[in-house]
């Protein structure tokens, strides 16, 4: 149970202006804000202080810091008896998700347009392999999957071989996760998925780069309107899932 791991019972001392270390204040906000962005909470799970205390093992001082910076992050929100997970409105997901296909096109563009740049090699082999071993061995789908989804894209686009777009992208997909996780609920979704990887995978592999584009257009939404659907589907899912965590 979380009193267990709780240090000592909510004494009037906690309730006090208690000093906080630095590190410990950065800590507690980072793991927290970590568990907000990669789904730990639903969106109907009040954030308790006594309860996070018990979780990250310390006194609610830092937890309470840690909740009031989220919630200026915009990451929570107030609501009937504390905090909760702020769910992104549909304009909000959408512009994310705009943002992210992006960047990922981004990655492939740049070298089109430069014939110096090319994909790392070693690093599209390694993830073609990985991708095949998943098409023969298909994974359950669910949640869990989403952390196979997003390994795609972050080596497709760290194989690029620019760092910023890669951690500009990675930034984007936190922001999306908590709601991308109920993408990939059923068998055809992720064979879709597997399928599509690869064959982006190959054209980058043969240094069919237009191709590789196009293909990667098309797996992201190949319009603004396909883009906006996505967000608005995935938000209905969200909902529709969150009594079943």
């Amino acid at each position: 149970m979380d009193s267990v791991l709780y240090p000592g019972r909510d004494t009037a001392a906690d309730t006090q202006a208690v000093p906080v270390s630095p590190s410990l204040r950065e800590t507690v906000y980072a793991q927290l804000r970590s568990a907000v962005l990669d789904g730990a909470f639903g969106p109907r799970d009040r954030l308790a202080e006594l309860r996070l205390a018990a979780r990250f093992g310390v006194s609610r001082t830092p937890v309470r810091e840690a909740l009031a910076r989220l919630l200026s992050d915009g990451l929570v929100e107030r609501g009937d008896g504390g905090f909760f997970v702020a769910v992104p409105s549909l304009a909000q997901l959408g512009d994310f998700y705009e943002l992210r296909n992006t960047l990922e096109l981004r990655g492939i563009a740049r070298a089109v347009e430069d014939p110096s740049v090319r994909h790392d090699p070693a690093i599209v082999a390694a993830e073609l392999d990985h991708w095949y071993a998943l098409r023969d061995h298909p994974p359950e789908p669910g949640p869990h999957f989403l952390g196979e989804d997003e390994r795609f894209h972050t080596e497709l686009s760290r194989a690029c071989g620019n760092p910023a777009l890669t951690e500009a992208l990675a930034t984007a997909a936190r922001r999306v996760r908590q709601v991308r996780r109920h993408d990939f609920l059923g068998p055809d979704e992720v064979a879709t998925a597997v399928s599509e990887h690869i064959e982006i995978l190959e054209l980058l592999r043969d240094d069919r780069l237009e191709e590789a584009h196009r293909a990667l257009h098309a797996h992201l939404g190949a319009s603004p309107s396909e883009v906006r659907e996505h967000a608005r589907r995935s938000l209905t899912r969200m909902a529709l899932n969150a009594g079943h965590r």
